[in-house]
């Protein structure tokens, strides 16, 4: 898998799976720039790691929601390296998977939704207008969207982050129909409950035990799991998929 000279970003990618998929992109010889809103400090942790593997590596800060943040972040990137080969839009608000204290729908207010979607979607469309016209002026480029495999198979029903990410596939199929006649392919990695995360700490153990037993693969994701599929999206691999959702969830979903 050939991504050495890739220019990469990763938002979110200070911790988590945002920094396991910014590691493997540098194991492969590419330039990233790793995406963080607060934390500095774990964010120059992961550009660390990454130049230990040879590559180039950047911290980037923007809150991604924020219009003037993410121009600045990208401007700061094109300044650096002259463009973008590959994003991977992985940021997202704060939500804690814990099947016992989330809100059933009875209790959930429009305010509950519009949060998660001004925390996912919003990120994601400023990311991708900010990054969109440089890669249709050199005619390629690869963005991975991270949704989750509960569009699918709402394992546990977490109403308000489930629909934000439904809507980023939506987005993500919408443009990747325009984008094709650009060669700029767009497609989403799908995990099912990884750990360990900031989020999923909430998740009892006896929950992600019942999880992995209904998993015909017997475990749940760790961060490096989900690495493979999103360097293969953006690889010349996957040069003829666009609009595509890999699930990553050792099974639970099959499709």
């Amino acid at each position: 898998m050939d991504l050495k000279s890739q220019r990469v970003l990763v938002t979110g990618g200070s911790r988590g799976i945002g920094a396991a998929i910014a590691r493997a992109f540098a194991r492969q010889g590419a330039a990233v720039a790793v995406n963080y809103r607060e934390n500095r400090e774990a964010a120059e942790a992961t550009v660390r790691s990454c130049r230990q593997f040879g590559g180039d590596a950047l911290p980037v800060q923007a809150d991604v929601t924020d219009e003037q943040e993410v121009r600045r972040m990208s401007e700061h990137i094109f300044a650096e390296w002259g463009a973008l080969d590959v994003v991977i839009n992985n940021a997202f608000r704060p939500y804690p998977f814990d099947p016992e204290g989330r809100k059933p729908f009875s209790r959930l207010e429009w305010k509950d939704y519009r949060d998660q979607l001004e925390g996912v979607l919003t990120g994601v469309y400023h990311v991708t207008q900010s990054v969109l016209p440089q890669m249709q002026a050199k005619k390629s480029g690869s963005i991975v969207n991270i949704v989750t495999d509960l569009i699918a198979r709402p394992t546990v029903p977490y109403h308000e982050y489930t629909t934000a990410k439904s809507a980023v596939v939506g987005f993500t199929r919408n443009l990747a129909a325009e984008m094709g006649a650009y060669g700029i392919r767009i497609n989403c990695v799908a995990p099912g409950l990884v750990y360990p995360t900031d989020s999923s700490r909430h998740t009892k153990e006896s929950i992600r035990e019942a999880i992995a037993d209904q998993t015909p693969l017997r475990r749940i994701a760790t961060p490096e799991d989900v690495t493979g599929p999103v360097l293969f999206l953006a690889s010349d691999y996957s040069r003829f998929m666009t609009g595509q959702i890999l699930y990553v969830d050792g099974g639970l979903v099959m499709s």
